[in-house]
């Protein structure tokens, strides 16, 4: 099953439920500009490959118990075969204390942990402009 339980490009709703988790932690303007960027990178292919493990630490988000709901409810799709949507994120910077953003897809990170942590999850990354702050 590792490795196996994803698609090749984001659900179009995905988008803007990213959208929806990023202006509340961002300004507004820079949350849509965000997702538009999202689309691109998605659009033009651009999917990036990151373990489940990597993006927990780097989200510095606790992995979430197998038995939350929607944790659940993807690792049951999986055990049917069905495969998640890729993971879109913002990428976080270090020097500034900036974590990686998960703007839509925490819940099937975890799950993907607890299937195989070191399984490479399809991301799709941008990344705030210098000007912009978080």
């Amino acid at each position: 099953m590792s490795g196996t339980h994803w698609k090749n490009e984001p659900e179009s709703h995905d988008f803007p439920a990213a959208g929806d988790y990023l202006s509340l932690v961002l300004d507004q303007s820079t949350a849509e500009r965000l997702v538009e960027d999202l689309r691109s990178v998605a659009h033009a292919g651009n999917i990036s490959k990151r373990k489940a493990k990597d993006l927990l630490r780097a989200s510095q988000l606790p992995l979430l118990d197998r038995n939350n709901a929607h944790v659940a409810d993807d690792l049951e799709k999986v055990a049917k075969g069905e495969k998640l949507s890729p993971v879109l994120v913002v990428g976080g910077d270090a020097i500034r204390g900036w974590p990686l953003i998960i703007g839509d897809g925490y819940h099937r990170v975890c799950a993907s942990y607890w299937i195989d942590e070191n399984t490479d999850i399809p991301c799709v990354i941008a990344r705030v402009r210098p000007e912009e702050s978080r």
